[in-house]
């Protein structure tokens, strides 16, 4: 479960994600040079990858560690080792 100082620095970042993804289609409508509209993509793109790292850090220090200091770590490790798999693709 994401901690309520996670969940609220995730929601700050996604609602200027929100923003960004705003712009994004007012440069498209506007049809603005395809160069300026790919990297305000590539930023969205590393905005949204931190708010994965931040969530996914957040997961390891408590789903995860609990899990193994509990004995029952490898289940979680499989879990987190798709999830990183799944996040590089």
């Amino acid at each position: 479960m994401i901690n309520p100082s996670t969940q609220q620095d995730s929601l700050k970042r996604l609602a200027r994600i929100e923003g960004q993804v705003k712009g994004l289609q007012r440069m498209v409508q506007e049809g603005r040079y395809c160069i300026d509209i790919i990297n305000q993509v590539s930023a969205v793109t590393r905005a949204l990858e931190q708010v994965g790292l931040v969530v996914m850090r957040r997961h390891i220090d408590s789903c995860v560690s609990e899990a193994i200091r509990s004995k029952d770590g490898s289940a979680k490790v499989t879990e987190l080792m798709a999830s990183i798999h799944q996040f590089i693709k």
